[in-house]
C-alpha cells in the first residue's frame, strides 16, 4: 500500500500507477451528480465554485445519516459515470482526484491525462467499512440538497486503487487483457490467481 496525502500536488500525481493500492489522508470532498450540475452551472454563470478545487480530491458519494454517535453513515462510493458529463470542466480548472466506481468516458480518461490527475476505485458495498476511515465531516455548499450537499471530509488511510493514471493507463483493461493473454498460456495455480484479480476488478467496478 502507498500512503497518499490529499490535496494532492503534481509530484504525487506522477508518481502513481494504474494498478497502484493506495491508502489516502487528508481532505477530501463528497460530491455526487446533483452538487457537480450546480457547479457547473455556477461556472457557466461567471460564479466562483464554493471550494477552490485546485489539486482537491472528490469522492462521489451522498452518505446515508449518521446514527448517534458515529461521525457518518454508509458511505460507499456512487458510480462515477453520472459525473462524466460535467468532470472534463473540473479537471481543466485544477482537480486532481476523483474516487468513484465504474468506468470513465473516453472523453474523461482523455482529460484526466491531459490535465495530469488520477481516478481511483473504492470496492463498492464497502460503504461501512469506508465510514470507519471518515473522522470529520462539515456541509459547506448546497445544504438544500441534502445527502447530495457538497461535504468537506476528513480520511484517514482511506484505501483506493489506481484505476486510470496521468498517463493514459486504464487498470480494468489492463487487468482484463492481462488475463486473456495468461489464460492462453499459463499453468492452472497462475490462471487461478488471475481469475481472482478479475474477480477484484469487478467488484469495484459494481
Amino acid at each position: 500500500m502507498i500512503k497518499i496525502t490529499a490535496p494532492f500536488n503534481e509530484e504525487t500525481v506522477q508518481s502513481l500507477k494504474s494498478g497502484d493500492r493506495v491508502l489516502i489522508s487528508g481532505t477530501v470532498y463528497a460530491a455526487r451528480d446533483a452538487a457537480h450540475k450546480r457547479m457547473i452551472e455556477a461556472l457557466e454563470q461567471g460564479e466562483d465554485l464554493p471550494f477552490n478545487i485546485e489539486g482537491e480530491v472528490i469522492y462521489y458519494v451522498g452518505p446515508t445519516p449518521a446514527k448517534p454517535g458515529q461521525v457518518i453513515g454508509s458511505a460507499g462510493p456512487t458510480t462515477s459515470g453520472r459525473m462524466d458529463k460535467y468532470t472534463p470542466a473540473l479537471l481543466e480548472r485544477g482537480l486532481k482526484g476523483m474516487i468513484g466506481k465504474g468506468y470513465r468516458s473516453q472523453e474523461v480518461i482523455n482529460s484526466i491525462e491531459e490535465n495530469q490527475a488520477i481516478y481511483f476505485g473504492a470496492i463498492g458495498g464497502s460503504g461501512a467499512l469506508i465510514a470507519r476511515t471518515i473522522k470529520e465531516v462539515e456541509v459547506i455548499a448546497y445544504e438544500d440538497l441534502g445527502t447530495e450537499a457538497i461535504r468537506k471530509i476528513v480520511v484517514e488511510d482511506f484505501p483506493a486503487i489506481v484505476i486510470n493514471d496521468a498517463y493514459g493507463n486504464d487498470w480494468y483493461k489492463q487487468g482484463v487483457e492481462k488475463y486473456r493473454l495468461n489464460n492462453e498460456t499459463s499453468s492452472g495455480a497462475e490462471e487461478d490467481k488471475e481469475i481472482e484479480r478479475v474477480t477484484e476488478i469487478e467488484k469495484i467496478k459494481k
